[in-house]
């Protein structure tokens, strides 16, 4: 697979970061640098710019330099564990059914979730995991194959999505986004609930040092499961 101009730049940018060779603070060339630099369009040279910026590792000023962002920016990660291994940490039995596994064409709303043009491929899995013969949660998760492109070959009965992505691409960056929700189709089918009945829907996009990893939509049964979190910054 080819590599796109602004993702040689990303990389070059990135880089220099990961090196050390330009520290917090220092000056980021500009669009019309890297343009010239590179020969390219300056559209292009923003693109590579912007992405970096919204994974935290540059900082856009307005009408001034852009700058690498602060050490805190770029090294803290989200602690997210793994639902295998929370459910063993609690003495019990964890079983996933992979009911979905498929690759599909992103339109606008996924092609901008995960950094994708529109009419890209991404991949997409729906499972179901157990804790010993109850389902605890549901996992819809999308992922970007310009990143993981060997995703859907794997076993996801014998590792988790999480787990493998882990190993393929250390996450940099998580965002998450909790809601009370009422059982839809989907849950009511796989989860076991009556409709209406409340769950815990997780959000969560996941970035690495090559962009966005995944965006998933992990939903719980409400009266099965509780959410908490730990940071630790590093």
């Amino acid at each position: 697979m080819a590599v796109s101009k602004y993702q040689t730049i990303k990389q070059h940018l990135l880089d220099q970061i990961e090196s050390g060779d330009w520290p917090e603070g220092h000056p980021v060339p500009s669009e019309n640098q890297l343009a010239e630099s590179f020969s390219v369009s300056r559209m292009t040279a923003r693109r590579a710019l912007q992405e970096l910026a919204d994974q935290g590792l540059i900082k856009r000023n307005q009408g001034a330099a852009s700058v690498v962002a602060s050490l805190k920016s770029q090294s803290s990660i989200l602690e997210i564990k793994n639902i295998a291994d929370e459910i063993a940490d609690r003495g019990h039995r964890h079983k996933a059914q992979v009911l979905v596994a498929s690759e599909q064409k992103a339109g606008m709303v996924f092609a901008a979730m995960l950094g994708l043009d529109r009419g890209d491929s991404y991949f997409e899995t729906l499972i179901c995991h157990w804790q010993d013969d109850s389902p605890i949660q549901l996992e819809q998760r999308y992922v970007n194959p310009k990143v993981v492109p060997e995703y859907l070959q794997q076993d996801f009965t014998q590792i988790t999505p999480h787990e493998y992505l882990c190993q393929v691409a250390p996450l940099t960056e998580a965002e998450h986004r909790v809601e009370a929700v009422s059982a839809d189709i989907l849950a009511q089918q796989h989860l076991g609930l009556e409709a209406h009945a409340p769950c815990l829907r997780l959000h969560r996009t996941t970035w690495s040092k090559a962009g966005t990893v995944s965006y998933a939509v992990l939903t719980h049964p409400g009266d099965k499961f509780q959410l908490g979190g730990h940071l630790t910054f590093r």
